[in-house]
């Protein structure tokens, strides 16, 4: 039943989006990068997303994180079930991957409680912070894997000396929030959505 309903709201998420142009939905990110780049001024490691052409863009806004110093990271996919994360300098580190996203190259990044930040995409968020994503589950399994054991529900430090996992902010368009996303015990929820 889950299911159905998440298929549901992807085709309703979708149907909303097609009314937009290309350069409408850029238009429509601007004030959107403009409300997240406070919530990343103290970050110093940020793990983003080289946006498709329907997401929130955040070409320009990586780039100006890198122009401050700060280490960026963006994801890539492995296998049909996998993702890693990779460092991104400048648009000269990216080539297109198998799902035709433009993805890092260079060495794997598994430095994870380094993270203070996380951008993640979703085609819907609600305001508890559930996501709908795009159905494969490559967020979910890797923030269960790499970042949800090192969060604390107290922010103290962690076993290991380890510090808190980073912030998780969902990033959309306002026609993707929506009342309530469906969700099951492997959803991943964000902490904020921008």
């Amino acid at each position: 039943m889950q299911s159905v309903a998440k298929e549901d709201l992807r085709r309703e998420i979708r149907r909303r989006k097609q009314q937009y142009t290309s350069a409408q939905l850029e238009q429509q990110s601007l004030p959107i990068i403009a409300r997240l780049k406070p919530r990343l001024a103290e970050a110093k490691t940020v793990l983003a997303y080289y946006s498709l052409p329907d997401e929130v863009c955040t070409h320009q806004l990586i780039d100006d994180l890198v122009a401050e110093g700060k280490t960026v990271l963006l994801p890539k996919v492995i296998d049909a079930t996998t993702m890693e994360l990779r460092r991104y300098t400048g648009r000269k580190d990216l080539s297109e991957g198998a799902l035709h996203v433009m993805e890092p190259v260079g060495e794997p990044f598994t430095d994870f409680n380094l993270i203070d930040v996380a951008l993640i995409p979703g085609v819907a968020f609600d305001a508890d912070g559930h996501r709908l994503g795009r159905g494969r589950g490559f967020y979910d399994r890797f923030l269960t894997s790499h970042v949800l054991p090192l969060r604390s529900t107290e922010g103290r430090l962690l076993p290991m000396g380890r510090k808190t996992s980073c912030f998780l902010i969902g990033v959309c368009f306002d026609f993707q929030k929506v009342d309530a996303v469906p969700c099951e015990a492997n959803d991943i929820p964000v902490d904020l959505v921008i």
